[in-house]
């Protein structure tokens, strides 16, 4: 939501303008909290282009990205680039045919110890937490 000059609340079905600023901005160029638009800059930007603290979009420059090309710290992404990743190219078609073959649940483990046995089988090593739950891998 944003309040514009005439202090009407904007909301996500008005048009957006071309360059909006502030809390929850919706623009081309989003710039603020919780920007959302084509380019988004801001706290946690959501646009095509995300630069912020915790970005989710196509491509990501952030501490905490999520997208098809994420670099920051803390990424997940097809592409990603982050200190704690081993391979910055990442081919999911194994765990997406895995995920059809088998039911959903199945990768999720009530001990590391089991989630990393079960990260051997399939190639990776170490284990994540999903909840409070643990899954196989170092990295989701």
């Amino acid at each position: 939501m944003e309040i514009n000059k005439n202090k009407e609340i904007q909301h996500c079905g008005t048009k957006p303008k071309k360059i909006a600023f502030g809390i929850a901005p919706l623009g081309i160029v989003s710039i603020g909290i919780v920007p959302m638009g084509v380019i988004s800059i801001g706290v946690v930007p959501m646009g095509v282009i995300s630069f912020g603290a915790v970005a989710m979009g196509i491509v990501n420059l952030s501490v905490v990205g999520m997208g098809i090309i994420s670099a920051g710290i803390t990424t997940m992404g097809v592409w990603e680039y982050s200190p704690n990743s081993q391979n910055h190219n990442h081919n999911h078609s194994k765990q997406i045919l895995n995920s059809k073959e088998k039911n959903m649940f199945s990768n999720l483990f009530n001990t590391k110890e089991e989630a990393e046995k079960a990260a051997l089988k399939q190639g990776c090593t170490g284990a994540h937490k999903m909840g409070n739950k643990w899954m196989p891998c170092k990295m989701h």
